[in-house]
């Protein structure tokens, strides 16, 4: 093969790479890589990591030096925030709530993900069947309680790492919970976040019909419950 045609099978190549790796494909964490965050917990100890978080099991998890470490349930309540980049996350009733916005309202995103498994044909039924699967075996790391440090118990591969291993599919979805007046209620529907504004419905199905409202988009859920309140 002729030195100009191979580099130029080459240089393709490169290029195909590169685009595949730049499509953004749905995951079961919330950011892209493991990001330098701060865990604060309420006897104001601060911890310092790599962390994410990971919907399909809901934890957060941390790496150190490529081991992958979640927090335990039972730490969780021990921690008063986790900021990651410019996000901050609160515990409430051992959940991880994203707070989206605080103002004369608060809003937090519990996020959440199902994991679809392709289970291939044994023969006996037809076509491959899609199964969802909606929680997790508990294996996890903690915090010590006397010293407040993150412990290193290490979880199982496969489902903590960024990517999924073959034949399984992530689908996240949110929930949300609205603290207003000092009265916290959560919502996973349009129709249930009307209920939260009653005497507006009129209001309400005219914003959504106008700017397309998406459940699963929290940016969107922000500025149509601003404009709710100002109207």
């Amino acid at each position: 093969m002729k030195p100009v045609l191979f580099l130029l099978i080459i240089s393709m190549s490169l290029g195909m790479s590169y685009s595949q790796e730049e499509v953004k494909e749905p995951s079961h964490y919330i950011f892209p890589e493991f990001t330098k965050g701060t865990v604060l917990l309420k006897s104001g100890i601060k911890n310092e990591a790599l962390l994410n978080y990971n919907a399909f099991t809901e934890e957060m998890v941390f790496d150190d030096k490529g081991e992958k470490y979640a927090i335990a349930k039972e730490g969780v309540g021990l921690i008063d925030t986790v900021l990651i980049s410019d996000r901050k996350f609160i515990s409430l009733n051992n959940l991880f709530l994203e707070l989206l916005c605080h103002s004369t309202f608060d809003l937090y995103a519990e996020h959440k993900c199902k994991v679809n498994s392709t289970v291939k044909s044994d023969g006996f039924r037809g076509n491959s069947e899609t199964s969802a699967i909606t929680s997790n075996s508990s294996y996890y790391g903690g915090l010590n309680r006397e010293r407040g440090n993150m412990e290193k118990m290490k979880v199982p591969e496969g489902f903590y790492e960024l990517v999924l291993p073959d034949g399984y599919v992530p689908e996240p979805y949110t929930y949300y919970w609205l603290d207003k007046n000092g009265e916290l209620n959560r919502f996973v529907s349009l129709k249930q976040l009307m209920k939260l504004y009653p005497g507006k419905e009129d209001l309400f199905k005219g914003y959504v019909k106008k700017h397309n409202v998406k459940i699963n988009n929290p940016e969107n859920i922000v500025r149509f419950i601003q404009y709710l309140e100002r109207n």
